[in-house]
């Protein structure tokens, strides 16, 4: 997604266990799994950052933003083959957190199969809309600096195209996000790692309340 402003936007045969796995983690998060590699995904303005940060903190592990490495100066896309070059440096490392998807960007091959852990976001559509709504006009009211010195632009707001409205990418692609990513709790792709599936603010909150360095993500 060639977006100025926001998110662009191995699989292995699942044994029965994993099936019986994540078919529990469709309804509820996977309990009592020491975390070391976390992948936080989700629809645009589902709080994939805040958790993140959250995350990160709590579990004191560095934390990748993958809008910051996708989009550089003037908004300028970052090329897929050094994209994924940087985001397989960094998670080489044994612990840590990414914040984000671009599946259309290599990150399914590349991040998925290191994570031990996915946190999957899946706000009502609701709440996402009224999120990017507030959280777009505040940044280009105020000018704040978003990855390597860009800056939301008020012009993107008045675009129908959602290659450049935030609004409009939101509402176009939630289901799309949200039909990918089921699929991939039920086809094996998540087979290898623990799922939590956070479906409202309330859960998110419960989800976080009790992690800390050294404890299992509940």
């Amino acid at each position: 997604m060639a977006l100025h402003g926001h998110r662009s936007r191995q699989r292995t045969s699942t044994p029965p266990t994993a099936n019986r796995r994540n078919s529990r983690c469709s309804s509820r998060p996977c309990n009592n799994r020491q975390v070391n590699r976390v992948v936080v995904i989700g629809s645009s303005s589902s709080g994939k950052t805040t958790v993140s940060r959250e995350l990160s903190a709590r579990l004191d592990v560095p934390l990748l933003e993958l809008d910051g490495v996708f989009h550089q100066p003037d908004w300028t896309e970052l090329p897929d083959d050094q994209f994924r070059s940087r985001v397989a440096e960094f998670t080489d490392n044994d612990r840590w957190v990414v914040d984000g998807n671009y599946t259309s960007h290599g990150m399914r091959d590349v991040l998925w199969p290191k994570a031990d852990s996915i946190v999957w976001l899946d706000m009502p559509k609701s709440v996402v809309m009224r999120r990017v709504v507030v959280r777009t006009i505040r940044r280009a009211a105020s000018r704040e600096e978003l990855w390597n010195g860009n800056r939301e632009p008020w012009t993107n707001l008045y675009s129908r195209d959602s290659e450049k409205n935030i609004v409009v990418w939101a509402w176009t692609r939630f289901d799309h996000v949200r039909n990918k990513y089921e699929q991939c709790m039920t086809d094996g792709t998540w087979a290898h790692a623990g799922i939590n599936r956070l479906r409202t603010p309330g859960e998110v909150k419960r989800f976080l309340a009790p992690i800390e360095a050294g404890t299992p993500i509940p």
